[in-house]
């Protein structure tokens, strides 16, 4: 009997709870009525950091963009305001040979540090939409046109990699490159003399905009771009100094944390000896890499945290209101 009272007071008081909303709706003083939708979206990912800085945007945008994948929840409260709560996946990637090759006045020194990395980041995010376009008293008003600003909180997951050297396999006869994880290894010395090794889970604030299209009562399209600051600068695997070699764990971490002295490409395997002998004026390029300190930042050492930035072309599915409790006279 008591569990009885108690679920009818419940339902008595959610209705309550309810009627002001609908109340309102139905005399006009807010017709707004909430409603919930869902999306999925594909995209490009960008990386700002050590090895595409954001000094030059469009170029560290464009140059080595890679791809995103993203669900999310939205709840609209009133005409212009929504929550959502979203998830991404996203690629990033950088590197030193690409990036600078074409340019080696304003980029020899991240040339010569050969360095590259791919990171899969997977983001959980909590953001508020402001719209510019109110919507009507309820989703079928949708407007037919709607631009928004968003603002929020994220958690990224992360494990930066990069490709071994030819010939540095796991057996004198396996020549091929692998893809290894960049943190476990301790590039700059984590791990060891009481370094801390950085964190695989990092904050990051995404902030963006957006335009949706409005199909019908249901459907709608939307073009977003958004960009997000973390609190990491090791998205890249680079933020310090090189560290002292004889440190390291093994010959793995040692060879993955300076790639200067390496005559290709790290990544793409492109001679790199050439350009630095016309550059330079040696013979020797190497040798000057290894002894001059012009050529020994590895990392900013926390001047900007890394971030990155997604552009996502979405569908949008709007769930049905539930039928309200009527109002109590």
């Amino acid at each position: 009997m008591k569990n009885n009272l108690l679920i009818t007071s419940l339902i008595a008081a959610t209705c309550l709870a309810l009627q002001p909303v609908d109340a309102q709706a139905q005399n006009g003083r807010n017709p707004f009525v909430p409603y919930s939708e869902v999306g999925l979206g594909l995209g490009t990912a960008s990386y700002y950091g050590e090895i595409a800085g954001y000094r030059k945007p469009l170029k560290s945008t464009f140059l080595m963009m890679r791809w995103s994948a993203g669900a999310m929840y939205t709840r609209h409260f009133t005409p212009r305001l929504a929550a959502r709560a979203s998830f991404t996946w996203a690629r990033i990637a950088g590197d030193d040979y690409t990036y600078n090759r074409k340019d080696l006045n304003s980029g020899i020194v991240q040339y010569a540090r050969n360095l590259h990395f791919r990171n899969d980041l997977k983001e959980f995010a909590l953001s508020g939409i402001y719209q510019f376009v109110p919507d009507g008293r309820n989703p079928n008003y949708r407007a037919k046109l709607t631009p928004y600003v968003f603002l929020g909180i994220a958690a990224v997951a992360h494990s930066p990699e990069a490709r071994t050297p030819v010939g540095f396999g796991t057996t004198p006869d396996d020549t091929e490159q692998r893809w290894v994880k960049l943190q476990p290894l301790g590039t700059e010395g984590q791990g060891q003399n009481g370094v801390k090794p950085y964190s695989l889970v990092t904050l990051a604030i995404p902030v963006g905009f957006g335009v949706k299209y409005r199909l019908n009562d249901r459907f709608g399209l939307a073009g977003e771009i958004g960009f997000r600051y973390t609190t990491s600068d090791y998205l890249d695997d680079a933020g310090g100094a090189y560290p002292d070699p004889t440190i390291l764990k093994d010959d793995l971490a040692r060879v993955m944390s300076d790639r200067r002295l390496e005559p290709t490409a790290a990544r793409k395997g492109g001679d790199r000896v050439a350009e630095l002998q016309k550059y330079l004026n040696t013979n020797d390029p190497m040798g000057v890499l290894a002894s001059d300190p012009a050529y020994s930042t590895r990392g900013a050492d926390g001047v900007f945290n890394d971030g990155y930035m997604t552009i996502s072309f979405q569908v949008h599915y709007v769930l049905t209101p539930r039928i309200k409790c009527p109002p109590i006279k």
